[in-house]
């Protein structure tokens, strides 16, 4: 393995994961066939409907939605493996030209497909509630309202075909050439050159001079593809505003509250609660830090470092392992087993490794696959949480798979609700075990840091996505307004304990940032994610019995609920202002018991 992390402690070889369940290989028959079957089934299809879905019976429709989901299913396994096999090795030609391929064949099979969905929002309402009574077509009920409550921002038929098209030579490409920007290039860390990934490790090692030199590097070598990376950012700021002018979505961010089932008001009480809360969040957080520290105010380069006193253990992959599924099936044996599942099986790739996709993520696939989960494993205490976060994501989406392709996909909003649960059973777990006061404090201190990088940092982000979005409207930016819209809303949320002046280097530290340019506006649903979990589990903590089979229940339950069907049994509701004041107040307490300890 190519890393200096590749063996950490007992059990040290570190998983990669085994794509055979989706296909043997890139030339594989089975793959071959499947791009031919669904290219044929899509045709097919459209010649039998195309044009005629109003008028069929409600059992004749839920029949053509089967079929549909069946050809989608088979297309989302074969850009499941394509993605994966890019997000391994980002930097071979050979996968980037497969992944670019399969994306390109894959866009042009589901344009027949198109047809089903335009049309199923032209079917006026009476006749649509007259074809629902058909059980056939009720069991896509969610589905279906997910997909007509855009009708108010459809355009028309060829247009729709014209911009799902184009998107593999738009929006698409620009991804393509961020991603394969970011993992080509490499950072002079202290004369080595490092990946990107490999050099924002290092802003958390306990040497002060190995942060700071990172912090150098890193900042180099941004500035050094300032002017790609603006371009970037320029280019699809611009094309979603185009977009959204023609779909009459009132804000940047009213299509991504829409694809996430969510009212704008809500998001805009979550954005607010947040903001409202920088003072006795992070601002007070980050001054403790810096008294601890000695300082009157950290560098933005110290805001991760590990505490003066921590001696952060390495943890082998092992250990994390047990700690992680020790921790899930206390909370239930049937989480815990499904946890068990990743371990036993190739599921997991944790092997830090050039060319690989930073950061960590969990990909469904199909449901009648598995997901698989990414990461770089180091060995630190933030890596055994990002492994149950993670793991989350996962037996979430094993969960939901039952649903089926169209009902068991999760809105954002609700999406980050297991892996945040999972983190917090985690640390539960390890504070309970802790009978030191100082590691219990350190425990404490870094499950805020993380809160804070989960909810204030995010809604930050958030806001520097509006901010540039709506300022791009008025015409391109330069990279150093974008940069000082970055450092505006970076200091309005970390506040005077982080050192942060007009002229830091910091103002180029959103180039990296995939969300960005992949989803905009996704970002706020970790936030929304982190306040949720932190009001269920204080329902936990009151009233145990009971709680795992619900919780469980809201898991299994996919798309097929919105958030407050699925928060009823626990008696919260995210329209409720004081819903966000409970999550956070949970912060806010950890902080108060670290400033008596």
């Amino acid at each position: 393995m190519a890393d200096d992390s590749a063996k950490i402690g007992e059990k040290s070889e570190l998983p990669v994961w085994d794509l055979t369940d989706l296909y043997p290989s890139s030339d594989a028959p089975a793959l071959t066939r499947d791009l031919e079957e669904a290219a044929k089934q899509a045709k097919d299809l459209r010649r039998r409907f195309e044009g005629r879905i109003a008028g069929h019976e409600g059992a004749a429709l839920g029949a053509l939605i089967v079929e549909y989901e069946a050809i989608q299913e088979r297309l989302g396994r074969l850009a499941s493996y394509a993605q994966l096999s890019y997000a391994g090795n980002m930097s071979d030609p050979e996968i980037a030209r497969f992944h670019q391929t399969i994306d390109e064949r894959t866009t042009d099979i589901s344009s027949d497909l198109l047809f089903v969905t335009l049309e199923l929002n032209k079917i006026d309402d009476a006749v649509f509630a007259g074809q629902l009574k058909a059980p056939a077509l009720a069991r896509y009920r969610p589905w279906l309202e997910t997909v007509r409550s855009f009708r108010p921002h459809q355009l028309s038929d060829e247009v729709e075909k014209l911009l799902h098209e184009k998107r593999i030579t738009g929006a698409s490409a620009w991804n393509r050439l961020f991603d394969e920007t970011v993992a080509e290039m490499r950072f002079n860390v202290d004369g080595k050159e490092l990946t990107s990934e490999a050099a924002l490790t290092l802003l958390v090692d306990r040497d002060g001079k190995k942060r700071k030199a990172a912090a150098d590097g890193l900042a180099a070598g941004f500035r050094s593809r300032l002017k790609a990376f603006s371009l970037v950012t320029n280019t699809l700021a611009k094309d979603k505003e185009i977009e959204d002018r023609w779909r009459k979505f009132p804000r940047p961010v009213s299509s991504r509250n829409l694809a996430n089932q969510v009212e704008d008001e809500v998001v805009d009480a979550l954005v607010k609660a947040v903001k409202d809360a920088y003072p006795r969040l992070s601002h007070r957080y980050y001054k403790l830090k810096a008294k601890w520290f000695g300082v009157e105010a950290l560098d933005y380069w110290d805001r991760n470092a590990p505490l003066p006193q921590d001696k952060d253990r390495s943890v082998s992959w092992g250990d994390a392992e047990k700690l992680v599924l020790d921790a899930y099936s206390a909370f239930s044996p049937e989480l815990g087993a499904l946890g068990r599942r990743f371990f036993d099986r190739p599921w997991i790739d944790a092997s830090p490794r050039p060319g690989k996709s930073p950061g960590a993520f969990a990909h469904p696939t199909v449901p009648s696959a598995h997901p698989y989960l990414l990461m770089s494993y180091r060995g630190r205490t933030r890596d055994v949480m990002t492994l149950a976060h993670e793991l989350g994501h996962g037996v979430h989406q094993v969960l939901a798979g039952p649903q089926g392709l169209l009902l068991s996909d999760t809105p954002l909003t609700l999406a980050e609700t297991a892996s945040v649960f999972g983190e917090m059973l985690t640390f539960q777990s390890l504070l309970t075990r802790e009978t030191d006061p100082e590691r219990r404090r350190i425990l404490l201190a870094s499950k805020v840091e993380d809160m804070l990088n989960t909810v204030v940092r995010q809604i930050a982000m958030h806001e520097y996505e509006r901010r540039l979005h709506d300022t791009r409207r008025q015409g391109e930016l330069t990279a150093d307004e974008i940069g000082r819209i970055w450092l505006d809303t970076q200091i309005e949320a970390l506040g005077p304990g982080i050192k942060l002046g007009p002229d830091s280097d910091y103002s180029v530290y959103w180039a990296y940032i995939p969300h960005f340019i992949h989803s905009p506006f996704y970002v706020y649903a970790y936030a929304f994610g982190d306040c949720l979990v932190n009001s269920l589990y204080a329902v936990y903590r009151e009233r145990p019995e009971g709680f795992p089979k619900k919780y469980l229940e809201l898991l299994a339950a996919g798309g097929t609920k919105r958030h407050r069907e699925l928060l009823a049994p626990f008696g919260l509701d995210a329209a409720d202002p004081a819903f966000w004041s409970k999550g956070l107040g949970v912060i806010a307490g950890f902080i108060d018991e670290l400033e008596k300890a």
